[in-house]
């Protein structure tokens, strides 16, 4: 097996004794599994808390000018304005990812994009929620004109900035610690690697999750 194969996570699943659910909200639920641990005489088991999540994706939209797509967007748990990529929930039953993405990139930002990849695909938080995020690369952007928008920004979506910022810019905020959404960090550190290789590597958008 080479280094390459050998550096890729792979599926696991220890046996769960019970379960029990704490919470179930809107978007999350919050349960209670007692894990069987695999050491030893496999006599131990542990309670783990987890957050159940349907999962979000990501847009870096990237131009012409290899500036990069952000929104502002108002996060009530962190109380802070947070410079991100449009995103949002998996929440439409059987709508593969990139179709999701192209919604939130016209819902949130007002663009269409002409090119779609896969650029990362990662887990927020592993060790206390299953949310799964994809985030993708978009290019050759357009802007929805105002006559074909059918969809109206409310809540803390209502009046949000859009902001073109060149890459170079983009990747020295994250590395000053001024950008702290992880899709956007993630994402502009993802797509700065890729220009590095001409975007050569980059999977499609329908690339299967593993």
């Amino acid at each position: 097996m080479s280094a390459a194969e050998e550096l890729a996570d792979t599926p696991e699943s220890w046996a769960v004794e019970s379960r029990e659910e704490r919470f179930k909200g809107r978007i999350v639920q919050v349960r209670t599994d007692r894990v069987r641990m695999p050491n030893g005489d496999t006599t131990e088991v542990v309670e783990r808390d987890v957050v159940s999540h349907p999962g979000s994706v990501g847009v870096i939209g990237l131009d012409e000018q290899d500036r990069v797509l952000l929104i502002r967007q108002y996060r009530h748990p962190v109380g802070r304005l947070l410079w991100e990529p449009p995103a949002g929930l998996r929440d439409v039953d059987g709508e593969p990812p990139w179709r999701t993405a192209a919604r939130e990139l016209a819902e949130e930002a007002g663009y269409r994009a002409r090119e779609w990849h896969t650029l990362v695909d990662i887990f927020t938080s592993p060790g206390m929620t299953n949310e799964r995020v994809r985030i993708f690369l978009a290019r050759g952007l357009s802007e929805i004109p105002e006559e074909e928008a059918d969809f109206e920004r409310i809540h803390e979506e209502a009046g949000m900035p859009v902001a073109w910022v060149p890459l170079d810019e983009a990747v020295a905020a994250v590395r000053r610690g001024h950008i702290h959404n992880p899709l956007a960090v993630m994402g502009i550190l993802s797509v700065y690697a890729a220009r590095e290789t001409g975007y050569r590597d980059l999977r499609a958008p329908d690339a299967p999750e593993g």
